[in-house]
């Protein structure tokens, strides 16, 4: 038998052991968690104005969100390792199903919070839970091409989520949003208990478990790494707006252009992340890193100019759509013993650097205009992709 022979042998082999129907049920239990996710953003106004509170309190439902999803990864990565994770992964869809159905009958304000706080729960137990699930259901040589599926449905949430619900909310209300939102979980879950196989409990996490992976470089590297280029991309796509407003001066219209071009870009950057990280996640990593402080340089210094702006502003969402399938490929390889508690370190890190992000972010809009944020972009993710090439391969365990 030819080398060729023998290698066409083995991907077979591999692709029929791949459990793909179980993935895509993944999928789209992401899309249903990410549509939730975004939901409100989108209905802002009639909800605050039919709950008689402010933009800003309603605003605090996506912060709730946030805050409870970077607790909670962690938190059910420890709690449920002893058990069935199929039946945790069925538990926490039901729960998004719960909050969406909260949301839709809420009537005042915390009400609407606690449906938010299930939300997270159900959000950060997934996203720790992902990449160690993809890792049991296909090859380990197949997990890129797992994740890239899994979040193509955060792509077309990205894409898919803000203007139909909006225009949903427009015709039907808001509250008829969330009851949309419960259908595409519930197919979710359908699609879960149909695909998913039984998962008995791998990695039998504690908390010395999270101060055991800090020890290796190779974890320490791509956290540093998510630090740097989520904060980066989070200080300045909190603040693009008005960037795209006061410098090249674009309308409404073109500004929505604009971020539509984003987020289509977001999802073929998704698909080629996938395809960079099943060879290299490194090389995923720093192709994702220095097209992401390209496209905030060309901003920063030719951003006037409409037509680079908005060219840029399209690279910059294909850049950071290829960014997480390298990050959750590189730090899953670097810990396969204890891949759950690996994604609840992601999680961890991401949640952190979202907020800070944010925060920073608006510092620098205040002190230094719309160039703050987008320059601060472009120095953090460059030290980004730094970082990863310096980053030498080790073994899993080293």
């Amino acid at each position: 038998m030819t080398d060729s022979t023998a290698a066409s042998a083995d991907a077979a082999v591999e692709t029929a052991a791949a459990a793909w129907p179980a993935i895509v049920s993944l999928s789209l239990g992401v899309f249903a968690l990410v549509t939730a996710e975004f939901l409100p953003a989108s209905i802002l106004t009639p909800m605050a104005r039919d709950l008689s509170i402010s933009n800003g309190l309603a605003g605090q439902a996506v912060t709730a969100t946030a805050v409870v999803g970077a607790i909670a990864g962690p938190a059910i990565v420890v709690g449920t390792s002893q058990f069935d994770r199929r039946l945790i992964l069925w538990l926490l869809t039901c729960l998004l199903i719960v909050s969406n159905t909260l949301a839709a009958l809420a009537s005042n304000l915390p009400v609407l919070l606690f449906s938010r706080i299930l939300l997270g729960i159900s959000l950060g137990g997934f996203w720790a839970m992902s990449a160690a699930l993809a890792l049991r259901l296909v090859p380990p040589a197949l997990m890129p091409r797992a994740m890239a599926i899994i979040f193509t449905g955060v792509s077309l949430a990205t894409v898919c989520a803000a203007p139909v619900g909006a225009w949903i909310g427009d015709r039907w209300g808001w509250r008829a949003a969330f009851v949309v939102a419960d259908v595409v979980a519930l197919v979710a879950l359908a699609a879960q208990l149909v695909t998913v196989p039984r998962l008995p409990p791998a990695d039998k996490a504690t908390l010395s478990t999270f101060f055991l992976l800090l020890q290796r470089p190779r974890v320490r590297s791509v956290l540093i790494i998510v630090a740097l280029v989520v904060s980066a991309h989070f200080a300045a796509f909190t603040y693009v707006r008005p960037f795209l407003e006061q410098v090249p001066r674009m309308d409404v219209d073109t500004i929505s252009l604009a971020l539509l071009a984003y987020g289509i870009g977001g999802f073929f950057g998704n698909l080629v992340g996938g395809f960079l990280a099943e060879r290299s996640e490194r090389t995923a990593v720093v192709f994702a890193s220095a097209l992401i402080a390209v496209s905030a340089l060309v901003l920063v210094l030719l951003g006037v100019s409409m037509g680079l702006s908005g060219t840029a502003t399209a690279l910059w969402g294909f850049a950071f759509g290829a960014l997480p399938v390298g990050v959750q490929t590189w730090i899953t390889r670097a810990a396969q013993d204890h891949a759950e508690s690996a994604g609840g370190l992601l999680l961890t890190a991401f949640q952190i650097a979202i907020a800070s992000g944010a925060v920073l972010g608006g510092f620098l809009v205040d002190g230094f205009g719309p160039h703050g944020p987008i320059g601060y972009c472009a120095i953090a993710a460059g030290l980004a992709c730094l970082v990863a090439l310096a980053s030498v391969r080790r073994p899993v365990l080293a």
